[in-house]
């Protein structure tokens, strides 16, 4: 029988049990060490200090560097911890910007979360903050040099987990930053909108891009129609700052509270993702006809991705569905239904991803009025919008989506979580459409919040091999084993971990927040009469009116290579 080991913290036996750094083992204890720069999915940077505790000896040690010992003695709160702690903050708050009160951040910040805790009510040294330098070239984040902190957090993200190294740290010492390579804008740089960097970020120096007083000034226009679609994955992720839990299914809400601020009609963009399920399948069981030449088939559902695939892995463009993503599906539709009124008509997009700024941007997404998405707010400006508002989000009676296109499937809700596409995809194609095989699917590997995932399910004579990708890195790797000659038919990537449930539009939640997300997202599924996308009727009549003799024109979309960064 293993012995079980301990570490004293505060007086107080602490068991070990397999934490990697003595900081796990404290916050096990119930104990909020403060930090800047520890993530437990990120490498250990170690460099804002905050984190350092004394042990019996008198040394101190960086709680998130240091691996927890059997009989260590450590003290987390001694008088000489809190001035450390305090100088630190201090020394910080002298480099930096105190505009408080007009950053976007505001509230969520972590540094003036911390100033705050340990009462720092005056700074000592001189503030050396310069004139803001600010980055707004990208349509996705925007970036300020005299917020930045130089925890790393946004260098680790975009370097180990996406792989993009669109930023880095350049220069030394007192003139250290952030950097793109050369200093060229963001926009330009191999950034793809992922947006993870912002999702990361302590405090305000990289941000979403606001959008809400372009929403604001069409919501306004008198003479103006304004519509919305809802993306699956907000629904479960705005509670927590406004009153209900995180990972509540709070859509009946969301519908309440943008007619109350003046949208004229409220859709769920899980009906564009039941038009995908349609149309990705039909091309996926085409491309099996044509041999293994033509696969696998990425779904190219993920803007960020898309753009991934397009700057770094060119070979693979070929292999993207053609399919429109969910968002730009609905708002064809949308569009095309709306085309011969009289009255000017706006179309917003409520998306928990900064990248579907940039893909509302692309030249493949404009009809002849104009692009199929005029604004994309993300969930952040959603909770900002509402709060601007004055509502009571907690109080809104729930209200249903808007008609002729108010019906959609469980099938095209579990878009926001990883291994939904695939398995909305799988309920499609499958012969046994039996509650039972409904059931095996979701056993099949598909769900789960691992990076990678695999599954193998029977066509036919055939055995189709999936993988589930969620964050660009691990697409890199699925990408490296398929030229390796590892054979896939279907993959779907993600390039936020976790799925859209976790996009950088999202209010920021770590592993445990992901997983209530997507329980919350198949609550929903469970709760749905149709299951699957085919089943939903008002795909019958889509294809039969508004889509026409047009389905190509409005529903898909072929990607180049060669695409102008």
């Amino acid at each position: 029988m293993e012995t079980k080991k301990y570490m004293t913290i505060d007086g107080i036996p602490v068991e070990i049990n397999g934490e990697k750094n003595i900081l796990e083992v404290i916050r096990k204890a119930g104990i909020s060490l403060p930090t800047f720069c520890y993530y437990s999915e990120l490498s250990i940077y170690g460099a804002c200090r905050m984190c350092m505790v004394e042990n019996k000896r008198g040394s101190l040690d960086a709680a998130c560097s240091t691996p927890p010992k059997e009989g260590m003695e450590i003290w987390t709160n001694t008088e000489r911890l809190r001035k450390y702690r305090k100088m630190i903050l201090e020394l910080l708050l002298a480099d930096h910007c105190r505009d408080c009160t007009t950053c976007g951040n505001s509230g969520k910040c972590r540094l003036q979360e911390l100033a705050m805790r340990f009462n720092i009510e005056d700074v000592r040294f001189p503030n050396g903050a310069k004139t803001p330098r600010r980055d707004e070239s990208s349509l996705c984040i925007t970036r300020d040099h005299n917020r930045c902190i130089l925890c790393g957090d946004c260098v680790r993200m975009c370097n180990e987990i996406q792989q993009v190294g669109a930023i880095d740290f350049a220069r030394r010492g007192a003139k250290m930053t952030i950097s793109t390579v050369f200093d060229i804008p963001i926009s330009e740089s191999c950034c793809v909108g992922c947006g993870q960097c912002a999702a990361v970020c302590p405090t305000g120096a990289i941000m979403v891009k606001n959008d809400c007083d372009k929403v604001w000034k069409a919501l306004d226009e008198k003479d103006t129609r304004v519509s919305v679609q809802i993306a699956p994955a907000v629904r479960v992720a705005l509670g927590k700052e406004l009153g209900i839990g995180d990972g509540e299914n709070a859509m009946g809400r969301i519908v309440a509270a943008l007619r109350r601020m003046g949208f004229n009609e409220v859709f769920d963009t899980s009906t564009g993702a039941d038009l995908t399920v349609l149309e990705e399948s039909a091309e996926f069981i085409a491309r099996l006809g044509e041999g293994e030449h033509r696969m696998p088939l990425f779904t190219s559902c993920c803007p960020a991705w898309v753009s991934y695939a397009e700057k770094n892995e060119p070979e693979v463009v070929e292999n993207l569905s053609t399919c429109h993503s969910p968002m730009q599906m609905f708002a064809s539709v949308i569009k095309e239904h709306h085309r011969h009124s009289s009255r000017k008509h706006v179309h917003v997009a409520v998306m928990p991803c900064t990248a579907k700024k940039g893909e509302a941007a692309r030249e493949e997404f404009r009809g002849a009025g104009g692009p199929n998405v005029d604004y994309v707010i993300t969930t952040q400006e959603l909770i900002q919008m509402i709060k601007e508002s004055g509502l009571v989000f907690s109080e809104l009676e729930p209200e249903a989506v808007d008609m002729p296109f108010g019906t959609m499937s469980g099938a095209g809700v579990i878009f926001g979580v990883t291994g939904g596409v695939a398995e909305a995809v799988l309920r499609r194609i499958i012969s046994n459409k039996s509650p039972a095989a409904l059931q095996s699917i979701a056993f099949r590997g598909v769900r789960g919040s691992e990076g990678i995932k695999e599954a193998a399910v029977k066509y036919g004579e055939r055995e189709i091999k999936i993988a589930v990708v969620s964050g660009l890195g691990n697409a890199r790797e699925i990408i490296r084993r398929i030229k390796d000659g590892e054979r896939y038919d279907f993959v779907e990537v993600m390039a936020c971990p976790g799925g859209c449930v976790c996009g950088a539009g999202q209010p920021f939640v770590l592993r445990e927040g992901r997983e209530s997300r997507a329980h919350g997202l198949y609550s929903a599924d469970r709760m749905s009469s149709i299951k699957r996308s085919e089943e939903n009727p008002l795909m019958l009549s889509l294809y039969s009116g508004v889509l026409k003799g047009r389905v190509h024109d409005l529903l898909h979309v072929r990607y180049s290579a060669e695409r102008e960064a």
